[in-house]
């Protein structure tokens, strides 16, 4: 517990934590809505392809406001379409129901999870590169 506290201690973590939830939670309505857009139109028989195009769009999102506000990627989507298609081919999930909690609930806590962590120690680091 007290490695917890040190690290939500650091100077500007904490604020980057709530910036980056409040991102996740627009970055989700954004995920969602076309999600279901493109499920009950043009690709209503590919759920995969829908949810590839959805978080490509939300990871573009994302990454443009986490840039711009947050700190100052297409992996994103992996652990959402990692669990549609668990869910929707090999559980035989099919409904528009079990898409929706595979990956827009499941896969976005594993993916929002992974995101920070790869955010905070890969890509936003705080260090200047050299040139």
């Amino acid at each position: 517990m007290g490695k917890i506290y040190t690290y939500l201690r650091a100077p500007g973590r904490l604020i980057r934590i709530i910036k980056f939830c409040l991102v996740g939670g627009m970055n989700y309505l954004v995920d969602v809505s076309v999600f279901n857009l493109l499920m009950v139109s043009w690709l209503s028989s590919h759920p995969l392809t829908s949810k590839i195009l959805a978080a490509a769009v939300a990871t573009i999102f994302s990454w443009v406001v986490n840039r711009q506000w947050t700190f100052r990627n297409l992996l994103g989507m992996v652990p959402a379409v990692i669990c549609l298609g668990i869910s929707h081919y090999l559980l035989g999930l099919t409904s528009l129901l079990a898409d929706n909690i595979s990956a827009n609930i499941i896969g976005l806590i594993l993916g929002t999870i992974l995101r920070f962590f790869l955010y905070e120690h890969l890509i936003f680091t705080g260090k200047q590169q050299r040139e």
